[in-house]
């Protein structure tokens, strides 16, 4: 709304051309004796309608008024349509099972599920020029045009040449809606037609024009105009031009320039836009919309159907559940996430595997019931069936879950409800499509689902009074906006000419009609320059892309500097002046949450950082791991570990030093575990090219080892050592004993040889072995790391002295502990590669910290500074 002291709008300078048009368009009705109520002026598109009713009333507030209307709108008044079983109906959830009908009786149907999409986007292309021809001519034009889509009949090319002929057919046989205009009833109560053009001619309205000769006239409205003032803004992002568009909006609003024009040249920067305007209150009326697929509710329903698949992941399962407000309450979801995540369980069908009343898991038990529940649905899913049938218990899933009632509330909801014929009875209407009777697996009814809400669009209720208008360039024609913003203009969103659509040639667009290449590239540009006559017309480009790739102005803009037309204009974004609130590290204490047990690897994290340890253990704060993750080398480790546990457990049962035989027994330790851990062999394959040199490496060590008289005792074996008032725990790789008889600890290690050397150089640093030890009762024993790799082999590394390391490691441990109880603080003391992959890092945000230079001549920082003084003691390594 405008202030008192708001300047007024200037609307755009065509709208001056209005009064004029309409007074041509009163000496045209006198000079040929028509009644305006008997007069009707075909417009480009519907948009215009009530812009030029305005025109007319205000041109002549007394008397009858022409009537405004498109083709298709006047069509549709005449005569409701409803097309046959065959006919195109624009629709694709009618047109796809159709087309695939028509590839079957072509011959076609082992491609139907492929070329369907194909063949309803040609025949769509083909109908607009099928529409220009009289019903009764259709077929002579469809055989005149045979031999300019016809193509191979064998070759590559062979599949889309049939395809085009097909929808040449289909769309020269197919009733459409204005087809009505070619009978009496169009004419019979209309004296005089006049053709307003646009900026492209419609084939449709020029031949009705030539068809009704005297009666129809053209219309040209004045599309020269001197410029508006012009600003280019280029931007360094997306988000950066998404903000500085929506700057300029509101500066437009401001000033009282409305309504704006927002072109929607790239659809996810404009909905950003979108986004910004809204969270200002702006009232938006968004012509243009966006596809249904992209919805919260098309995500909702996509969700449920990918969890109803037999090979469902775990994942999809999840993200079913969490939008389903019938399958279970919050707490029982969240268990299951946290069990299934703990499992690793990518795969549904292992969870309902797993999850029974009988299983010796008690958290698996416990959620065995609501596992059953979401089995059950499943099961009732998987059985081939017809379209309608489909739709029907869909339909019927829909309201058992509780989604059908917040969909039908949401307007976007409302609207999937509805192209997808999901409302009561609404599936009767595939009875008479030809095609839908076909019995579609799961898979195929969630691609039609899919490729229906992919050709939708949602356009959001128009507000009563817009101050944005949200639509395509070509559509600003002779409407009253006052601004126009223009984002997305670089030279790959705006092209000097668009690309024709459709895979039809230069020669076969020039034969059947459509516009050439050259064609759209004039109608663009005309419609870019009637843009920029706007009163005040700002363009936005974004200087690169997501990618990383440097991105141009669009030749359109580059022509305008080129021309000195335009210049670069600052940062619309007002400033804001922001007080710096750096952080200082965190130095919390942990007294508060005592510890009970320790690990080694908990441990280690509080000697690399005792904000990690606090962050992760006492509060038990915890990354969240992807169930559907690629194979990693961890997981390699993983698998490799569990390998070998097989093997020498099978070793042990039935010795042998064949070595043909230890070959086969570890290979079938290798297949049973890729089979218990459920990896399938395209995730396993990088692996399973490097796993015979393992192999190979492996047995040679342990050949070797064997003849030292080492052998093995027991693999993954569960540690627990008393220390006070705590508790040591662990899980150890191997036990070997040796030819003396005394425990050999083995951790075993699948990373370069050089780290593994490394980590025994300094035996004070690394703590691992010296902890596991501490896990078993011994009072003497020895520990190694056994370094198993891809290229070198596998090789021991024997820390020495393990054992004082061990009495040495107790103490510090027990000190460290006792300082956290008595309320020692815990600060962030992380430095380089333990800073890396920290998963603390976001939570002491070390990034963020102040850390000014002291005013001493030492150069020491306040970290530095901050850091508690070395401690003497038995374990001089704590951090604490």
């Amino acid at each position: 709304m405008n202030h008192p002291s708001t300047p007024l709008p200037v609307p755009h300078p065509a709208m001056a051309a209005w009064p004029g048009l309409m007074g041509r368009l009163a000496q045209r009705l006198k000079a040929r004796g028509a009644h305006p109520a008997r007069t009707l002026v075909l417009l480009p598109f519907a948009q215009l309608m009530p812009v030029a009713t305005r025109q007319w009333a205000a041109c002549h507030p007394d008397g009858f008024a022409p009537r405004f209307e498109t083709t298709r709108n006047w069509a549709r008044q005449l005569a409701p349509f409803s097309p046959g079983p065959d006919d195109l109906s624009f629709d694709p959830a009618r047109d796809l099972p159709l087309a695939q009908n028509l590839l079957e009786r072509a011959g076609l149907g082992a491609q139907r599920d492929v070329l369907a999409g194909a063949l309803v986007e040609s025949a769509t292309q083909l109908a607009a020029l099928a529409a220009a021809h009289a019903p009764d001519e259709r077929l002579a034009w469809a055989a005149a045009m045979t031999p300019v889509v016809a193509g191979a009949e064998t070759g590559p090319l062979a599949f889309e040449a049939a395809v085009a002929r097909l929808a040449l057919v289909w769309a020269a046989t197919s009733a459409q809606a204005p087809d009505v205009l070619y009978g009496p009833l169009a004419l019979d109560t209309v004296d005089a037609v006049f053709v307003l053009e646009g900026f492209q001619p419609d084939p449709l309205t020029s031949a009705l024009a030539a068809r009704w000769g005297e009666r129809a006239e053209t219309l040209a409205l004045p599309l020269d105009a001197p410029r508006g003032e012009v600003r280019l803004f280029p931007a360094v992002d997306t988000e950066d031009e998404a903000e500085r568009a929506a700057a300029r909006v509101l500066a437009h609003i401001e000033a009282g320039r409305v309504p704006v024009a927002l072109a929607a040249t790239d659809r996810a920067l404009t909905r950003r836009v979108r986004a910004l305007l809204g969270a200002r209150g702006v009232a938006i009326r968004d012509e243009n919309g966006w596809k249904l697929s992209t919805t919260r509710v098309a995500a909702e329903l996509m969700a449920l159907l990918r969890a109803l698949a037999w090979n469902a992941s775990s994942d999809d399962v999840l993200d079913a559940l969490k939008n389903t407000p019938a399958w279970g309450d919050e707490p029982t979801r969240l268990a299951l996430e946290a069990w299934l995540r703990r499992q690793g369980l990518r795969d549904w069908r292992d969870a309902e595997r797993l999850c029974t009343p009988d299983s010796p898991d008690a958290k698996a038990a416990a959620l065995a019931p609501r596992v059953a529940d979401v089995a059950a649905t499943r099961a009732r899913f998987g059985s081939p069936r017809p379209l309608a049938a489909w739709l029907g218990d869909l339909r019927a899933l829909l309201h058992t879950t509780g989604l059908a009632g917040p969909m039908a509330l949401d307007a976007a909801g409302a609207g999937l409800l509805a192209v997808l014929r999901l409302e009561e009875g609404a599936q009767a209407e595939f009875a008479d499509v030809r095609g839908a009777g076909r019995r579609l697996s799961l898979s195929e009814f969630t691609s039609w689902v899919d490729a229906v809400l992919e050709a939708a669009s949602h356009v959001p209720p128009h507000p009563a009074r817009e101050q944005v208008t949200i639509l395509p360039l070509s559509q600003m024609l002779a409407r009253p906006f006052a601004a126009a913003v223009l984002p997305g203009c670089d030279d790959v969103r705006l092209p000097a000419a668009p690309e024709p659509p459709g895979p039809w040639t230069a020669t076969q667009r020039a034969a059947l009609g459509l516009p050439s290449r050259a064609e759209l590239g004039t109608a663009h540009r005309a419609a870019w320059a009637y843009a920029l006559q706007a009163p005040a017309c700002d363009i936005f480009w974004r200087q690169g892309d997501e990618s990383g790739e440097p991105l141009l102005p669009s030749p359109l803009v580059q022509a305008l500097l080129l021309e000195g037309l335009a210049s670069e204009a600052d940062d619309p974004r007002p400033p804001r002046e922001l007080t710096a609130a750096p952080v200082p590290p965190p130095t919390p204490s942990g007294a508060a949450l005592p510890v009970k047990r320790i690990s080694a690897s908990a441990y280690g994290d509080l000697r690399a950082c005792p904000y990690r340890f606090f962050a992760l253990r006492q509060l038990g704060l915890q990354e969240v791991d992807e169930l559907d993750a690629e194979v990693d080398k961890r997981d390699f480790g993983l698998w490799l570990h569990a390998v070998l546990r097989h093997f020498h457990e099978a070793l042990r049962a039935t010795p042998t030093a064949d070595p043909s035989e230890r070959q086969a027994l570890i290979d079938q330790a290798a297949h049973e575990t890729t089979r218990e851990h459920g990896l399938l062999e395209g995730d396993f394959l990088p692996f399973a090219a490097v796993w015979p040199a393992v192999r190979e490496g492996y047995l040679a060590w342990l050949a070797d080892y064997d003849a030292t008289g080492g052998h093995f005792e027991r693999a993954e074996a569960e540690g627990q050592t008393p220390l006070g008032a705590w508790q040591l725990v662990g899980r150890l790789d191997r036990v070997d004993r040796g030819a003396d008889g005394q425990t050999l600890v083995i951790d075993y290690k699948t990373e370069g040889r050089q780290r593994t050397a490394d980590r025994i150089k300094d035996a004070a640093e690394d703590t691992q072995l010296a902890f596991y030890a501490a896990l078993l009762p011994d009072d003497s024993l020895r520990a190694a790391y056994l370094n198993v790799g891809e290229r070198d082999g596998t090789k021991l590394y024997e820390q020495a002295d393990v054992t004082a390391l061990r009495d040495r490691l107790l103490a510090g441990i027990q000190s460290d502990l006792q300082r956290i109880a008595d309320g020692a603080r815990l600060p962030a003391l992380g430095e380089g590669s333990a800073c890396d992959w920290c998963a603390a890092r976001g939570l002491c945000r070390k990034d963020s910290w102040a850390v000014p230079a002291t005013p001493t001549g030492g150069g020491q920082s306040a970290r530095q500074a901050a850091r508690p003084p070395p401690r003497v003691g038995p374990h001089e390594q704590g951090r604490v």
